[in-house]
């Protein structure tokens, strides 16, 4: 835990405040929305467990879930659905989702500490960290928000089409998943340009897909 707070130790001791950490959600899956989310924690904040969001059990998640909503200064999330994916490409829909995150945030950050890759348009100063969520606290935290956010979706969503069972696997492309799809068809929560779900609609609708923005849908965050 004490490793994880070096980077904004160093930055608080070169008078950058306030500093938000930012990550996101979802980008991999054939189902479901992106989730963006930035943090700003406290100087001195106990959250013991903290860690990346998918090195933690589902219930460690949820009580860190609850302690950074009660210890964090300011949280920002911002939510992009499956149809904004579908039309702006999935890459393009975690950067605004990002962005917006950061300008949910009072008072607005000196710095966003952003997991991965620099973020285009960034509203603010920020400084990328390529595994992050592994190495700063703060984008640990939004790591957790993010996730636990959309894995909250993905319940809802599990309640209007249980059929699917995006309770289980969230909207992965996991054999059951894709089971479902063949035998179901996609529903509304679908993202329709991802490779899987795009051949689906093809075969079944015989679509021309030539010229539209289209996304493989492989990924683990």
């Amino acid at each position: 835990m004490r490793g994880l707070w070096r980077v904004e130790r160093k930055l608080r001791a070169e008078g950058i405040s306030p500093i938000a950490g930012v990550d996101e959600a979802g980008r991999g899956p054939l189902a479901g929305p992106v989730v963006a989310a930035a943090v700003i924690l406290p100087p001195r904040c106990r959250l013991p467990g903290l860690n990346d969001s998918k090195a933690l059990t589902a219930s460690a998640r949820e009580r860190l879930f609850d302690l950074i909503q009660d210890k964090a200064l300011s949280i920002g999330v911002a939510v992009m659905d499956a149809k904004t994916v579908d039309r702006i490409n999935v890459l393009r829909a975690t950067h605004r989702a990002m962005r917006e995150a950061i300008l949910k945030l009072e008072p607005i950050p000196a710095l966003a500490l952003v997991d991965g890759r620099p973020l285009p348009a960034c509203p603010v100063a920020q400084r990328n960290i390529v595994h992050g969520d592994r190495l700063c606290a703060s984008i640990a935290a939004a790591s957790i928000i993010a996730k636990v956010t959309r894995d909250r979706i993905m319940e809802d969503l599990h309640a209007r089409y249980p059929e699917y069972g995006f309770d289980r696997h969230k909207g992965y492309a996991t054999p059951g998943h894709l089971e479902c799809l063949s035998a179901l068809g996609p529903c509304p929560a679908h993202r329709m340009t991802f490779a899987p779900v795009r051949s689906l609609l093809q075969q079944r609708l015989g679509l021309d897909w030539s010229g539209v923005n289209t996304e493989r849908g492989a990924g683990t965050s």
